[in-house]
């Protein structure tokens, strides 16, 4: 995915302003082709105005991975931007609860219907499909929203945690006790996904809700790092370097170990509380 395209897709996307979270963001990414494939099939996202931070690796081909990941992150960011306007008006008028977990599943489901369909519609597309990961700030927390083998993860004191589940087989055999972790890494089957967006009309989408420390760094990425890049590296990267330079470190590291995918790094840092004033600007109407 190009500049070009990221921008052409911010364009397109709705420009309202949404409730910020309690506490400040500072996010950046970065993606690239790698060693082997002749095209990037990945697509990534940076909306700090709203929040969000999406990362998507595409499936089906050189045209179709590209379609697929770009309408994945198109498709969610849009579907998550009108539906969260709609839910702050209806919590301005009733006091109703913002159901962000109930939000980010429709969104990422509405996306996936969009993939399918266009996959029906396009003979050229028909095995198109593309995972996604995504966090979305707001409130306290911040919010994850996650279908296939992209991850994220947490760095927290020292520690890194991978947040969410690879749905893969390989995954399914290391959670059944098939085979172990250590296996699952050299597995033949470790590119099998179990879930992804578009394969099918509709998908389960897994969400989790995770209250931010001031410190905290979030870092979404394809498995084009997790591929050749340990979670103690990934650790290391954070500690060891300002956010801005993490994305490209780790995409050099996984390049220097052959580049075998295309990888995208997205992070973000937790910064501390927005004060008084800011608080009172963020419940004016988007």
């Amino acid at each position: 995915m190009s500049n070009t395209n990221r921008r052409e897709i911010k364009g397109r996307l709705p420009q309202v302003r949404t409730a910020a979270p309690s506490f400040r963001v500072s996010a950046i990414g970065h993606t690239d082709v790698g060693r082997r494939r002749e095209a990037n099939e990945d697509s990534y996202l940076l909306m700090p105005r709203n929040n969000l931070f999406i990362v998507a690796d595409g499936m089906g081909g050189h045209a179709g991975g590209q379609e697929a990941s770009t309408r994945t992150v198109e498709g969610a960011a849009t579907a998550i931007l009108r539906r969260l306007v709609e839910a702050e008006a209806l919590n301005r008028q009733s006091d109703a609860a913002v159901p962000v977990a109930d939000l980010l599943q429709a969104a990422i489901r509405q996306a996936c219907a969009g993939v399918y369909d266009a996959a029906r519609r396009n003979v050229h597309l028909s095995n198109m499909g593309s995972t996604v990961t995504l966090m979305l700030a707001y409130g306290d927390h911040v919010h994850l929203g996650h279908v296939g083998d992209s991850r994220a993860y947490l760095v927290r004191d020292g520690r890194v945690f991978q947040v969410t589940e690879d749905h893969s087989l390989v995954q399914e055999q290391v959670s059944q006790g098939i085979i172990t972790p250590e296996q699952a890494k050299v597995s033949m089957m470790r590119n099998i996904i179990t879930r992804s967006i578009g394969y099918e009309r509709d998908v389960k989408v897994d969400t989790a809700a995770v209250p931010v420390r001031r410190g905290d760094v979030f870092l979404l990425c394809s498995d084009g790092l997790t591929g050749h890049v340990e979670d103690p590296e990934i650790l290391k990267a954070v500690q060891d370097h300002p956010l801005h330079q993490v994305p490209r470190v780790l995409i050099d590291l996984a390049n220097r170990r052959g580049g075998d995918d295309n990888t995208t790094v997205v992070v973000a840092q937790v910064e501390g509380g927005r004060g008084k004033q800011r608080g009172k600007r963020r419940r004016r109407s988007p």
